[in-house]
């Protein structure tokens, strides 16, 4: 077969691929622990030709744990790997489907947009322009780019009056992560409505630029074929779609903690900015760098709070002391909402190393002070399918813990 036949086939199954949404019956999600570099090889390569494996966390370094989904025709294989190689699985979730079927139980009886349930761009949007239009002397939308596939890329800016510091956040770079827009709108509706005095306070004295849905193509596809995916949508290969957003800016881009195969859930891309979402959103965050006293990106799940700098050999920065008390109190004031443990730290050495990050690029570029990942709900249970009667708890402690972050982050002298 000639080679334009070849791509025309391979066209065609992708296309009739997009037809029906992936199902997860009998996956199951097992935790493992890599001690060894040879345990480490062997999961680096499972990623790069997966056959039916998916990586929660993609392997980059010994004394790390990662979740690792297996599918059913692969439980001899895994389990005699594993046992080769003295691992010792643990089994977190038997059935995968079970806990998708369970994400979202309001899914066909909505009333509007709300909490209670995971949305659509386009829903998410219209929420967004309805706001705008019942708030049009505080609340203003920017359009600054388009997606892949041609979605509007959008930001909101919610100021009271002009001087105010800056905090920026950014949300939903990983498709799969829907938890973190849903508790960025729920944060932005708070600001505009809550008559609590400590909320009111951030609302009239701060000035908040969001972006809901940095990677809008992504979530689209979540939603209409596969639940698990994680990247951009731009083609990286003939088989390969994608480009891991939180790896593809421009500062130590492919410096640790990322892939150069164009399959892996964590490909840098070919070059950094190689992706019209990130390309854009470091063009619109360079008009209001100058404004911005914290940055926040959000993300799931594991309940993390992660400061930079993420790439190998990260040297921490100037004020690491400062972000890690900050860290310390916004942890201490989530869990005092619902009981939920945080843990924090230097994201290279609580968690793994990551590099051409957003975090890392605000920072490190622009010389935002404060920088923080938030990694939501929850530590594995359900992982990235977090059920959405977990959104407006999320969001509250999340909130909670907000207020706190910027009380100390004042008395610092940050704001």
């Amino acid at each position: 077969m000639k080679l334009a036949g070849v791509l025309l086939l391979i066209t065609a199954v992708a296309f009739s691929a997009r037809a029906e949404q992936a199902r997860f019956d009998n996956y199951r999600v097992y935790e493992l622990s890599i001690v060894t570099m040879e345990q480490l090889e062997v999961l680096q390569y499972l990623e790069n030709y997966p056959d039916g494996y998916i990586f929660w966390e993609s392997p980059v370094q010994t004394n790390m744990e990662l979740s690792l989904v297996v599918p059913p025709h692969k439980y001899a294989d895994f389990a005699a790997f594993t046992a080769k190689l003295g691992m010792t699985p643990r089994l977190k979730i038997k059935n995968f489907q079970e806990v998708i079927d369970n994400e979202r139980p309001n899914k066909n009886r909505r009333d509007g947009f709300g909490w209670t349930d995971y949305y659509s761009v386009a829903e998410i949007y219209a929420w967004l322009d309805s706001m705008v239009a019942q708030y049009p002397s505080i609340l203003t939308k920017k359009v600054y780019g388009q997606s892949y596939e041609g979605r509007d890329l959008v930001a909101v800016e919610l100021s009271h009056k002009t001087g105010n510091p800056g905090i920026f956040i950014e949300a939903h770079i990983h498709a799969r992560e829907w938890i973190s827009s849903a508790t960025a709108t729920w944060l932005l509706n708070e600001l505009l409505t809550s008559t609590n005095s400590a909320v009111v306070d951030l609302a009239q004295n701060y000035d908040w630029y969001f972006i809901m849905v940095s990677n809008p193509d992504g979530l689209e596809f979540t939603r209409s074929d596969n639940r698990m995916w994680r990247k951009t949508r731009q083609p990286s290969s003939i088989l390969c779609f994608g480009t891991d957003g939180n790896r593809n800016f421009d500062y130590y881009w492919r410096n640790g903690g990322s892939s150069t195969n164009a399959c892996s859930d964590t490909y840098s891309g070919p070059t950094a900015f190689s992706e019209p979402e990130t390309e854009k959103m470091a063009e619109y965050y360079g008009t209001i760098a100058s404004r911005i006293n914290v940055q926040f990106s959000f993300h799931s799940y594991g309940q993390y709070l992660l400061t930079p700098y993420g790439f190998t050999g990260a040297p921490a920065p100037d004020n690491n002391a400062d972000l890690q008390q900050i860290a310390q109190i916004t942890a201490a004031a989530i869990r005092e909402t619902h009981g939920t443990v945080y843990t924090y730290g230097n994201s290279a050495q609580v968690l793994y190393v990551t590099s051409g990050s957003t975090n890392d690029y605000f920072m490190g570029v622009h010389g935002t002070k404060l920088a923080f990942t938030f990694e939501f709900r929850d530590t594995g249970s359900s992982g990235f399918a977090l059920p959405a009667n977990q959104i407006i708890p999320n969001a509250q402690e999340t909130l909670n813990g907000l207020i706190a972050f910027v009380a100390e982050a004042k008395a610092l002298g940050y704001m």
